[in-house]
């Protein structure tokens, strides 16, 4: 590739290594042809100052200045467009349960909890640029925060919109939150649909149990990832509020019922893991990035513009004058 050019047939450049060859040939042939005249004296004779025959040499110049061109002509150069069409072959439906209860204030993940996984979740969202993702919340009751959408700045908007009140029963109700979920996927047209089921307790609110849930996530054919979320031991955790809306925390003992979130991943064909750290959490959502992958077709179209046609052009005019020059101005000196 030279300049944006790439020579298609390289190897006639070896033909570049005759041209040495014809301009020695040239001169031993001048030799030959030129007889040599020994005179005592030319004052007989009339001597012009005609520039012709200095010239002559010029006719040979334009010959291997066309063999020049002919050779890259030959040598096939052209250049080359490509432009590149991404088509998505199999999509992949997200919907993302996250655990709004009190607990999720939690201190053991930085800043807490909810803040760390609202983090975390935001870089796979962007990381997922081909898929359709919806949000929702439990916590003693569930519903949609944001429905299932390719738009991902109104995800993203969801998301930190996200935070613990008091609007929403407490508790945790993993069995509503996850029924809530195979509700916005049910009647999903996508190849495949996944639910990201997060939460940091165990099911004691809601009059939906987890298994049937689950049972109706394999009907619809959805899989369940879950994550409990949460240090092993105690954690800084809030237990009450205070006259001025702040609260008050005390370690007390992390609950998670992981029974529960395996026998959910195990029957609906995902993955339980648990997260208890920053670190872990994160490298939780990269290990689902990287088995839920977005099926894309590529197609690349090349286009090419052959540069070969006005170098014969060019060859063409140059033979074609040496030839005019040779029967009209040098003629008599051929």
């Amino acid at each position: 590739m030279l300049e944006g050019i790439e020579f298609l047939n390289k190897e006639f450049f070896w033909l570049f290594l005759l041209l040495p060859l014809a301009i020695l040939w040239y001169i031993f042939k001048q030799k030959q042809q030129t007889a040599e005249l020994k005179m005592s004296s030319i004052k007989g004779f009339k001597v012009g100052s005609s520039l012709l025959p200095k010239l002559r040499p010029l006719l040979f110049v334009l010959r291997l200045a066309a063999l020049s061109f002919l050779i890259v002509a030959l040598a096939r150069p052209r250049t080359s467009d490509e432009t590149t069409k991404t088509k998505t072959t199999k999509g992949i439906d997200i919907v993302m349960a996250i655990d709004v209860s009190a607990s999720m204030l939690a201190k053991d993940l930085l800043p807490n909890r909810l803040e760390a996984l609202k983090n975390v979740a935001s870089e796979f969202i962007k990381g997922r640029p081909n898929d359709r993702i919806g949000l929702v919340e439990y916590a003693g009751e569930s519903y949609t925060k944001t429905p299932i959408t390719s738009d991902k700045a109104i995800v993203l908007r969801s998301l930190r919109d996200i935070k613990y009140n008091t609007i929403i029963e407490g508790g945790t109700a993993i069995g509503m939150g996850l029924a809530t979920s195979v509700n916005r996927l049910k009647d999903s047209k996508a190849k495949s649909k996944i639910i990201i089921l997060l939460t940091d307790g165990v099911n004691n609110s809601g009059f939906i149990d987890p298994k049937i849930a689950s049972e109706l996530a394999v009907e619809y054919g959805i899989k369940v990832y879950t994550i409990g979320l949460g240090t092993n031991g105690m954690a800084l955790s809030p237990y009450s509020i205070l006259p001025n809306g702040k609260f008050q925390y005390r370690r007390v003992k992390v609950e998670i019922d992981e029974a529960l979130l395996n026998e959910i991943a195990d029957v609906t064909g995902g993955t339980y893991f648990r997260a208890t750290d920053n670190k872990k959490l994160k490298e939780i959502y990269n290990e689902i990035n990287k088995l839920e992958k977005t099926e894309i077709e590529e197609i690349k179209y090349t286009t090419y513009d052959e540069k070969y046609r006005p170098l014969i052009l060019i060859a063409l005019c140059l033979l074609l004058v040496e030839v005019l020059l040779r029967f009209t101005v040098f003629r008599s000196f051929v």
